[in-house]
């Protein structure tokens, strides 16, 4: 089966009319994106946009043996003019099924916002799933639940809906996941590129043709990953986005209750409000035995908080206790974790406080705590497949 996407982006298209946001303001030659549309083996065309016609002819296609066009979502940009002969355009009610002259089947997929979703299979038995702009699938019947061959979503606005698909059975291992419905509140170029990858999806320009079936490589997503950075960095909102498309995740908060502190309560309170509700929590330091076991996906939050935990049961803070057995038992600690993580069979993502770029403590139990928890990063670094460090929000990949 044979897929052309005549366009890749939000309904208002990429740059945004008017628009002087960054992304927009970059968003130009290759990396400018027309309203998602769909050429299907020449026959069938998913969502009618503003210069279809055109956007097929210059890649190599035309809509002159399009059958039948059938919409995801109401238009509601600029008004599109029906190219001549090109059948009417409608919607098809939820779990209705065509059968094309083409002999391409297309069931329609019930959401969970407004708009409708379709299957379609073809003669070979290649499957396709296609979602409209902010819309995740409300419900699959059991038959459909083997996976798809390739599914064409909005991810950056829906990755929970990606989560339910693998959850589901409907998204696996071979999936080609393709992104479109792309607009400004995502970076454009190397950056969608690196969050896509981390939900296992991938990006493709205007005009490209792909081919349902066909092997391609599902991007490689890091089983450990080590997210570092400074205070208020974006060093826990770029580890929770890693594992939205995950259908389970294990949040270890290692930072606790803090009874009395209120500060310490909102901050909890505004992490758990942005976190996926299907994700489970358990606070904890005690993170050996999770690595160790086989389950969901792990998010630690944060490495530092466990050292401080590890330095107290030591009785590091204390200058003579540490001198007598304390730095061995931290150390001994310390080494567990590594090992825990190097043979763990779970994916995880760490998060730590990078350290040594700020003022020198000025106490000696400071000193100790910044230098251990530098050789703690370093450590638990090594044995992660991608580290990253958060500076201003922005994700910079050093390994």
């Amino acid at each position: 089966m044979e897929l052309t996407l005549l366009g890749t982006g939000a309904p208002l298209g990429l740059p945004r009319p008017d628009c002087p946001c960054a992304v927009c303001a970059t968003a130009r030659g290759t990396r400018a994106r027309a309203a998602t549309a769909l050429l299907v083996d020449g026959a069938l065309l998913l969502d009618l946009t503003p210069g279809a016609a055109l956007a097929a002819a210059r890649s190599g296609h035309s809509l002159v043996g399009v059958r039948q066009v059938l919409l995801t979502h109401p238009h509601d940009g600029p008004a599109v003019e029906v190219p001549a002969g090109l059948p009417a355009a409608g919607r098809v009610p939820d779990g209705r099924e065509l059968t094309l002259i083409s002999g391409h089947r297309v069931r329609a997929v019930s959401m969970d916002s407004p708009g409708t979703g379709y299957e379609v299979t073809s003669l070979d038995g290649e499957r396709l799933l296609y979602l409209p702009p902010g819309g995740a699938v409300a419900g699959l019947p059991e038959e459909h639940l083997r996976p798809y061959d390739m599914v064409v979503a909005d991810v950056t606005a829906r990755p929970d809906g990606l989560a339910r698909l693998r959850a589901t059975g409907a998204v696996g291992a071979t999936t080609d996941v393709i992104a479109v419905h792309l607009d400004h509140d995502v970076p454009n170029g190397r950056e969608l590129d690196r969050r896509l990858a981390a939900a296992g999806a991938r990006a493709v320009p205007d005009g490209t043709t792909l081919y349902v079936g066909e092997y391609h490589e599902v991007p490689d997503v890091p089983r450990r990953t080590l997210v570092t950075g400074g205070a208020r960095s974006g060093k826990s909102v770029e580890a929770e986005r890693r594992l939205e498309a995950f259908p389970e995740v294990l949040y270890v908060a290692t930072g606790g209750n803090r009874e009395g502190d209120r500060e310490w309560s909102d901050r909890v309170r505004l992490h758990r409000e942005r976190r996926p509700g299907s994700w489970r929590t358990a606070e904890t330091c005690d993170l050996v035995p999770l690595l160790r076991q086989d389950g969901p996906a792990l998010l630690i939050d944060c490495l530092s908080l466990w050292l401080t935990d590890a330095m107290d049961r030591a009785g590091a803070w204390d200058d003579e206790r540490w001198a007598n057995g304390g730095q061995e038992a931290l150390r001994e600690r310390t080494a567990e974790l590594v090992a825990a993580v190097r043979a763990t069979p779970r994916t995880v993502v760490a998060v730590t406080n990078e350290v040594g770029s700020g003022v020198v403590p000025a106490t000696a139990s400071g000193r100790r705590f910044r230098d251990e928890l530098g050789r703690l990063n370093s450590a638990f670094g090594d044995e992660c497949e991608q580290v990253l460090l958060v500076v201003a929000g922005q994700a910079l990949v050093l390994r």
